[in-house]
């Protein structure tokens, strides 16, 4: 696949992303705290600290992709603090879901700007170095596999979120890509 098209992926998947997102935090906005916090068995739990932890991965890698040799002015308003003492990928960034919400709508924002601005196909066809936080060792990979990987933890956690939500009856709506309205 060339690298154009690749790109052009890329930005189909931040909207995706963002279009998801929106969706899946208005359905979970309709249970209570204690619903949204109660551990139901899926891997980091609750619904409340799945989101938590996509949101968190997402940082991580933001903050990788911020700090390496490219420009990408979308991401310097984004507070990387957090994941520069990460305790564990199971680390809250917030107990309290409106303020979860609020930060996911501006890292989406910015995940947006950056598909759209600041990726590039010759960034694309560079590799990124960073340090892999479960083994503690410096890795090298193409950019554009770690943008897939990127995109892909979402969605799969997502889908862990989508599964507690229909579990409790709650109607998330079609999650296919598909369906998502077209931009404006």
């Amino acid at each position: 696949m060339s690298s154009s098209l690749i790109l052009t992926h890329y930005q189909t998947m931040a909207r995706y992303n963002a279009w998801m997102n929106d969706k899946l935090y208005t359905a979970a906005g309709t249970l209570s705290d204690a619903q949204r916090s109660e551990d139901r068995g899926a891997f980091f739990g609750s619904i409340h600290s799945t989101l938590n932890h996509i949101l968190l991965a997402d940082l991580i890698w933001l903050q990788r992709f911020a700090t390496a040799d490219w420009d990408f002015p979308s991401l310097e308003g984004l507070s990387f603090e957090p994941v520069m003492d990460i305790t564990g990928l199971d680390m809250q960034l917030h107990t309290d879901f409106p303020a979860l919400t609020d930060e996911r709508q501006v890292v989406d924002a910015a995940i947006r700007d950056w598909a759209n601005t600041d990726l590039s196909e010759a960034v694309l066809d560079d590799d990124l170095y960073y340090i892999n936080l479960s083994q503690q060792r410096k890795t090298t990979l193409p950019m554009s596999t770690c943008v897939s990987h990127f995109f892909n933890h979402q969605t799969h956690h997502r889908g862990q979120v989508t599964t507690l939500l229909s579990q409790m009856g709650v109607d998330h709506g079609s999650t296919d890509m598909i369906a998502m309205p077209p931009e404006a």
